[in-house]
């Protein structure tokens, strides 16, 4: 796997979390719930990769 890859994605997850907690008094009620899902999805995964790429750290 690329690491800059994973590294983008994982900054760009938590920053999507981070604007969807400082914004949501200004998104609208159905649209803040699917992206609220869609965040956690996504903010899981990278925790997953974060951890996947800390085993696998040696072996490259």
């Amino acid at each position: 796997m690329d690491s800059t890859s994973i590294l983008i994605f994982i900054i760009l997850a938590f920053s999507m979390g981070a604007i969807l907690i400082m914004k949501k008094d200004s998104i609208p009620a159905p649209l803040r719930r699917v992206m609220a899902i869609i965040t956690i999805l996504l903010v899981a995964f990278a925790f997953f990769l974060i951890v996947y790429s800390s085993f696998h750290l040696g072996s490259a």
